[in-house]
């Protein structure tokens, strides 16, 4: 370990370490611009300068390695005329147009220009100007700002995989540049936070408000099962933007743009009041007429069913099931249509965890697109492979997982050949220290998933895949709402098909449905549906009940992701009009059912009596300790269909992503393929 001495204060750093890192570890701010700890060093600003002891001039000390007795100062005469040098440079063709930039108030060149510029520019020249570059519905761009520093280069290359930006020209004539394609990358949105300059902005975001005016609350994305972290921003009542928080464990400081970007979607088709089915149209009700029409649905329990949707929380689910409980009704499930086994909890999460990734030595994807259904996911076994080419094998579709990987076809036969060890990828799980399994969610719902999770299963234990320190055997849920189901024993014998069968037989006659919405048409359209959820969406229009709820910025609710993480989620505005919290909303009805009484009056109320059943929900942002019994043996029949991903859409999945008009633009330009709004071509 080298020792350097930095303003006069000597330390010791981590071998491997640049100067401009042991300066952060002296407690020194070093300024810079194209620097970022999670992208290779470009060196293209030069604002990290600093002076070494003995060296011609000063060095950029973002690319150079700390070595051992070095005297570095970073603050004398020397380094503040080279920084203000630097700085002029960078403004030399820099708009000043500061007032109408939407960075402003949250600018780096704005900040550093005010600590280490100057206050006039000797230069007088006209300045450059540059055509705007076509990035796609998300990304504005105003390049005549861009300085450069090629940080969304080096994150789209890296990062995403998606190599869709670089630079052409030289000197004065460079420019970034897609070549007119859009940023086809489901982590594009990334790069905006990156631009340090207001060269690649917010597109749905532009002249919407000022920093200044934003309330900022912390909360969590529940748009898929990843639980990323995030700060949800609000002008007056509305959620204008969605940003990432930092947490190392889960998705570090970048979020997909689905959950960046489908905001706008709560302002739109929201369910604001109770509505009750007459003479076949939805007229408008009060709250305890509904409640009561609800209500009397129970009085024959054994022919009411329940299901849950992608977006519950751990509270409701768990008031919903008392609720069902108490007054007799058997039937409900919220678990996707999946038959998950659930005696024991390491059945049906995520185990190796998702910074676990970064250790696996090979990695196995079984009916999964990661990509689209958890593209943090897809990143870290991205950057698994940049750091030691990962070798990953995928059965299933196959598709641009933006790294390579060994293709063993998409049918089931493909588990009986590996657990053999035949084939070139059999024999590297067999070499593997740490290999790991992946098996999407959707498996578990064809008609053969016993089986399909059998195989991998028995795969996972022959492979090596379990140790008393690790676990490799992972389930990718693409709904939040999934595990706070399974957890809770919030399921159904047989999955959601027996209900839908049961329905079709008229041995169920009603459904609520709670946020549920991908529920067979035919099966809508033969039942009394009672649908509670916050957006009129594909079960609304078949409903004879609304009772309208809270989506996940409007209440403080607990979420479960797909390692079995529990977070916390806070209201950042308050539900519209007459909608209430959905724990709230089982309260209430339990007060019109006779006979049944839940007793909650406070979210305390529900948590205590919550974790009194069920203990390890008391844990918060932890996950659960690798664990593994023996998988009891079963039928093993494969089918032959193809295994395929249940996500054929990134950007609509849910109720909120399908209100979007963000998101309906992203599917009609990077699904559908239309590159301008008059090309209607693609879209039919």
């Amino acid at each position: 370990m080298p020792t350097l001495t930095i303003d006069e204060k000597t330390l010791e750093v981590p071998a491997g370490v640049t100067v401009l890192q042991a300066c952060e570890l002296a407690g020194v701010e070093i300024p810079r611009f194209c620097y970022h700890d999670r992208l290779k060093i470009a060196g293209n600003c030069r604002m990290c300068l600093v002076d070494l002891e003995k060296a011609p001039k000063p060095i950029a000390s973002c690319a150079m390695p700390a070595a051992e007795g070095m005297v570095i100062h970073t603050n004398n005469d020397r380094v503040q005329k080279a920084r203000r040098g630097a700085m002029e440079f960078l403004l030399i063709n820099h708009p000043l147009d500061c007032p109408i930039c939407d960075q402003g108030g949250e600018c780096d060149l704005q900040d550093q220009a005010m600590a280490y510029g100057m206050d006039k520019s000797r230069y007088h020249e006209e300045k450059r100007a540059v055509s705007e570059k076509d990035m796609g519905p998300l990304i504005q761009t105003v390049m005549t700002r861009c300085i450069h520093c090629t940080r969304c280069v080096r994150f789209a290359e890296d990062i995403a995989g998606v190599p869709a930006l670089g630079a052409v020209g030289r000197g004065e004539s460079m420019e970034i540049t897609t070549l007119g394609k859009p940023v086809a990358s489901e982590l594009s949105g990334n790069i905006i936070d990156l631009c340090p300059v207001g060269a690649l902005t917010s597109k749905p975001y532009a002249f919407h408000a000022r920093p200044w005016e934003l309330d900022k609350t912390e909360s969590i994305d529940v748009l898929d099962a990843v639980g990323s972290n995030i700060r949800i921003d609000v002008r007056g009542s509305e959620v204008v933007r969605i940003l990432p928080r930092l947490h190392e464990d889960i998705n570090e400081e970048w979020i997909g743009d689905k959950a960046r970007h489908a905001c706008d979607g709560l302002k739109y088709q929201r369910l604001d009041r109770p509505y009750i089915r007459q003479q076949g149209n939805l007229k408008e009700a009060s709250w305890d007429q509904a409640l009561r029409a609800t209500a009397d649905r129970f009085a024959q329990p054994q022919t009411v069913a329940a299901v849950g949707g992608p977006l519950a929380d751990l509270e409701s689910v768990f008031v919903l099931k008392t609720l069902l409980d108490a007054a007799g009704v058997t039937r409900y499930d919220g678990a996707g249509g999946g038959v998950f086994p659930r005696d024991v909890r390491s059945r049906y999460i995520m185990n190796t965890t998702i910074a676990g990734l970064e250790s696996v030595d090979a990695l196995l994807l079984v009916g999964t697109n990661p990509r689209w259904e958890a593209p943090l996911i897809n990143a870290r076994i991205r950057k698994r492979y940049l750091q030691n080419g990962l070798p990953v094998g995928v059965v299933g579709d196959a598709v641009d997982l933006t790294y390579p990987y060994h293709d063993l076809g998409n049918t089931p036969d493909a588990l009986r050949t590996l657990a053999k060890g035949s084939g070139d990828f059999g024999a590297i799980l067999k070499k593997a220290q740490r290999p790991a399994l992946i098996l999407g969610a959707s498996v578990l719902a064809r008609p053969d998933g016993e089986a399909l999770y059998a195989y991998a299963a028995d795969l996972a234990e022959q492979m090596g895949m379990i140790a008393p320190d690790f676990n490799g055997f992972n389930v990718l849920h693409h709904a939040v709402g999934t595990v706070a189901s399974l957890d809770l024993g919030f399921v159904a014998q047989g999955g959601q098909q027996a209900l839908f069968d049961a329905v079709r037989t008229g041995s169920i006659t009603t459904l609520y449905l709670y946020g549920a919405d991908d529920v067979p048409t035919d099966v809508l359209e033969k039942a009394f549906v009672i649908y509670q959820g916050h957006h009129g969406d594909k079960a609304a229009h078949y409903a004879d009940i609304i009772l309208p709820g809270a989506a996940y910025t409007e209440k403080q609710a607990l979420y479960v992701n797909t390692e079995g993480r529990i977070q916390e989620a806070l209201p950042a505005v308050t539900p519209p009009h007459l909608a209430k919290e959905d724990w709230k909303i089982f309260r209430a009805l339990a007060d019109h059912i006779a006979g049944v009484s839940l007793g909650y009056r406070t979210l305390d109320d529900v948590r205590s009596a919550m974790v009194q059943v069920y203990p390890f929900l008391s844990l918060r942002d932890q996950c659960p300790a690798p664990s593994w019994t023996r998988f009891p043996q079963s039928p093993k029949t494969l089918e032959k269909d193809p295994l395929v991903s249940p996500v054929t859409n990134f950007y609509q999945t849910d109720p909120i992503s399908r209100a979007s008009k963000t998101m309906a633009e992203c599917t009609r330009v990077f699904v559908h393929g239309a590159q301008n709004p008059d090309d209607k071509k693609a879209v039919a």
